[in-house]
């Protein structure tokens, strides 16, 4: 069976790039999500989430984070699986992707990309055979300017897997944005700085020093569809499986 996949947000940037890896992935594009919906064109548009859900077999979400409480009620309410890339989620937002992943198949990931998952999976090495007591981890990232959410959500993940190798949770030793008299670098703390500026797609470093060496890894990101083709290879992953919440190093076999 050809896969139907709506798209939210389908005239939106992500959106459009979303519609050309549909047709490159042989899926049907089964509609999307638009303000100015009524059901027709081709593909149709809707305004409503759970319009949309009623057309289609998984639904991909690089929206907004306001949308994410709705969307994971109405597609949990259709029983549509969901790919979702919006960062910069709130406690609710994120409580509301567990809810609906005990009744559908989610994947919501900060990046789609394979070779940003493939850094995150060598970050969380890095850090668990590095000592934090003698590698200090800082993050950069740099994005365009339109971008509203800082630390980037592939930041935060950055800092995340870090975390996890060494044992902590990243709240504990996450530092974001210093300015002023912050006094000597704590040991164990993984600093963010977040840049941004231009057209950038996304730039990220990791960066662990000790006194007498430096460790960086490095991802640049020169195209926006890498993130598209990554969340087309993800729903196609998780086609029929079962209600969950899974994720890019699931898609990759990492």
């Amino acid at each position: 069976m050809t896969l139907r996949i709506g798209i939210a947000g389908i005239t939106g940037r992500m959106g459009k790039l979303l519609a050309l890896e549909v047709a490159v992935a042989q899926a049907i594009c089964a509609g999307g999500t638009s303000r100015h919906g009524d059901g027709a064109g081709t593909p149709p548009l809707f305004q409503d989430i759970a319009q949309l859900a009623a057309v289609c077999d998984l639904v991909i979400d690089f929206t907004a984070p306001a949308t994410v409480a709705p969307h994971a009620a109405a597609l949990a309410a259709a029983g549509i699986p969901w790919i979702l890339g919006t960062t910069g989620l709130d406690q609710a937002g994120q409580a509301a992707i567990a809810v609906a992943a005990a009744r559908i198949p989610i994947i919501a990931a900060p990046n789609f990309s394979p070779g940003v998952n493939l850094v995150l999976a060598l970050a969380r090495q890095l850090a668990a055979a590095l000592p934090a007591t003698t590698f200090d981890a800082e993050i950069l990232e740099m994005h365009h300017r339109q971008k509203r959410d800082a630390p980037s959500g592939t930041a935060l993940a950055l800092g995340a897997a870090v975390a996890a190798g060494r044992g902590v949770g990243l709240s504990e030793v996450m530092v974001s944005g210093r300015d002023g008299e912050t006094g000597p670098r704590a040991t164990g703390e993984i600093g963010f700085a977040a840049l941004r500026g231009g057209q950038i797609f996304g730039s990220h470093s990791l960066i662990m020093t000790a006194a007498d060496e430096q460790i960086t890894l490095t991802h640049h990101a020169f195209d926006r569809r890498i993130f598209a083709a990554g969340a087309l290879r993800a729903a196609i992953w998780l086609h029929g499986k079962p209600p969950g919440l899974y994720t890019m190093s699931d898609v990759l076999g990492l």
